[in-house]
């Protein structure tokens, strides 16, 4: 899932939370990526985790062409209810506190959902491009802050 920063590798709760602290700091961030802050969505009425988003501080070659400044994931069961433009509304201004005066943000070509979110909160597509990887086309857009 995209934007849950390193939660597949980690062993439990509590390892998760120290990764993405360890991620979070430019002195203990592993080598191959970027300092990145991991946001967690939680709906207040149930206390449920609905999504989560990742703000990566700054690129490096592969966020450059892929993977964008920001990264996010909503559960599948909460999916077409307006989550994800609210936490990508709410990312926002996390971005510019971290200096960033545009944001790039990608998706899968062909995930309408995600694009309709990138467009609400401003989004402009910038290109398409094909990501080798995962054998995807992503469609890349700039947010102005």
């Amino acid at each position: 899932m995209d934007g849950c920063g390193p939660l597949r590798g980690a062993k439990d709760a509590e390892d998760y939370l120290r990764l993405c602290r360890e991620h979070e700091d430019p002195a203990t961030v592993p080598k191959h990526l970027v300092p990145a802050t991991q946001f967690l969505f939680v709906r207040k009425s149930d206390d449920k985790l609905v999504g989560m988003i990742q703000i990566r501080h700054k690129f490096n070659d592969y966020l450059a062409k892929f993977g964008g400044h920001i990264g996010y994931s909503v559960r599948p069961d909460e999916r077409r209810k307006g989550y994800a433009k609210e936490m990508l509304r709410m990312a926002l201004p996390k971005c510019r506190e971290l200096g960033l005066d545009k944001v790039m943000i990608t998706c899968i070509e062909d995930n309408i959902g995600s694009e309709k979110t990138i467009l609400a909160n401003g989004g402009i597509y910038y290109s398409t491009e094909y990501e080798p990887l995962e054998y995807e086309n992503i469609k890349r857009f700039w947010i102005l802050l």
